[in-house]
Formats: structure tokens, sequence, C-alpha cells
């Protein structure tokens, strides 16, 4: 297995030299945002670091500029961030959070393709892959990297503002992951309006995995996202959810399926309906 590629097995992570991988658990529960630090301490893959997603891989306070709910950090940010962990351009990393990767695992794994990385995959299956191996765990606080200095920027060519989104959906490019009921406006637990953007199609996140929480082979994601494409290009494509963050899982799905070059739009659903003048469709 290629480490370029999207995903990584337990069996290829396990035989890795703890000085050639920088391990990230990026476990984080939107219910309870402490969790994930709480459950990093109580047992974490050895020598791994934590990444909280509000504090690492959001800016929160960038809110008021109608980002969503989960804004990217600035580049400067996620450097400091990037640094404090020890990484430096090259080094491999690996992604995991408790099982499918739909939350920040697969944005840490965007957010660094986006600045120019690609020695980084996710963990397929998570951390309930590794434990179901029989590999063994480490309590306490994170590994011991030494810290360093990084400068890192995000690539513009991946991200996509409100306009080129509105462009998007109206070509029927813009891919929303979130469930079914809040695509078509029934529910919505999070935001303050419900529906979604006009011209946008519907890709569940849920939609790319198998039962056990692992990504699909890759020749059914392909099969699967050409029928939903139909026949537009993939480096056409832009995937949005609630706040970005659940979005990259489908933008890593079509990475595994052969299908590269889609971009992300960060501020997705929250920052859409952030501007009472942006359009709302149910149904």
């Amino acid at each position: 297995m290629s480490f370029s590629a999207p995903l990584i097995d337990v069996a290829t992570l396990a035989g890795l030299a703890a000085d050639e991988v920088l391990i990230v658990d990026c476990r984080f529960d939107l219910a309870d945002p402490a969790r994930g630090a709480r459950d990093f301490v109580a047992g974490h893959i050895p020598g791994a670091v934590h990444a909280d997603l509000d504090r690492d891989l959001s800016d929160l306070s960038r809110q008021p500029e109608g980002l969503g709910r989960h804004p990217l950090p600035t580049a400067e940010a996620f450097s400091a961030t990037l640094g404090r962990w020890g990484w430096q351009p090259g080094l491999k990393v690996v992604c995991y959070d408790a099982g499918n990767g739909a939350l920040a695992a697969a944005r840490l794994w965007w957010m660094l393709r986006a600045v120019g990385s690609r020695a980084v995959a996710v963990l397929d299956g998570g951390l309930a892959a590794w434990q179901a191996a029989g590999e063994p765990l480490q309590a306490g606080q994170s590994g011991s990297r030494a810290a360093g200095s990084v400068m890192v920027a995000f690539d513009p060519s991946m991200i996509v503002d409100h306009a080129a989104a509105a462009v998007a959906a109206s070509a029927g490019n813009l891919v929303d992951a979130r469930a079914e009921p809040r695509y078509r406006g029934e529910v919505e637990p999070l935001d303050r309006v419900a529906g979604h953007v006009p011209g946008a199609s519907n890709r569940p996140f849920a939609a790319n995995l198998q039962a056990d929480g692992r990504f699909k082979p890759p020749a059914q994601l392909r099969e699967e996202w050409l029928a939903l494409l139909g026949g537009h290009q993939p480096a056409a494509v832009v995937h949005m959810c609630g706040s970005g963050v659940t979005a990259a899982h489908n933008l890593l799905a079509m990475e595994r399926a052969g299908l590269a070059g889609s971009r992300l739009y960060p501020p997705s659903w929250s920052g859409w309906i952030s501007d009472s003048g942006r359009p709302v469709a149910v149904g």
C-alpha cells in the first residue's frame, strides 16, 4: 500500500516505526466537546498526539465572518499547531477517530492535503479497528516528539467560497454530505435554518462506509460516485455539509475511488445561511 493513498490499514500502521510517522487522534463529540480529550488520556494509539476539532482544526473566533460553525484556522494558526505536534514537511501522518473517519480525521487529512502534504492517510476503521486487531493502547498525555517551527499555506484552488458554491450548485456540482432528513429540511439539530442550497445533490457521508465502519472498496465507491456525478468531471465537484467537517469524508471517498480533484466549501450550510439573502431549498 502506498502511503500516498487516502486510507491506511491497521497492519500497515502497526508496522511503521515510531520515528517515521506522526499519529493524530482526532476523536471528537459534537454533543460533548471535551470528551475527545478525556478519551485520549484514557487510551490512544501509542505515540499519538491529540487534535481538538474546535481548537486545532478550526478557529471559532472567526465565526462572525460568516465562515460557518467550524471555520478553518488561519495558515499561521495551523502552522503553530503542526509545529507543536512536531510535524515537518515530508513526515508521514496518520489521522484516526473512534471508527468511521467522519468527523475530524477526514478534516485533518484534507487540511494537510490543502497545505501540500501528500504523505497523509486516515486509519480505515479508526480506533475500533485498531482494538479489534488486538493492538495496544497507551494511556496518559501525548507522545514526546519534539516541537518545532513550520510555516504552511492553504492552497486557494482547493477551497470554494460562497459565490463559487452557488455557481457549483447551479451547475449540479455541489454535493451535500449531511443525512437525508437534514438535507431535505425535515429536521435541523444544529443550525437555525433547515434545508439545502438550491441545486445541491445529496450524498450522506455514511454511504461511503461498510457496516463495520470501514470504507467501501474503491471499485464500489467509483461506481456509486460516477452514478451521482452523472457525467460531471470530478474536478468540478464541490463538497459541503453542515460546517465543512463531514464534507471532507466525501472528498476522501472520491479520492479512494480514483476521482481526484474535487474541492471543499468550508463554510458549508452554517455559512451559507449566515446571509438571509441566500436562497434555501427544502424537500
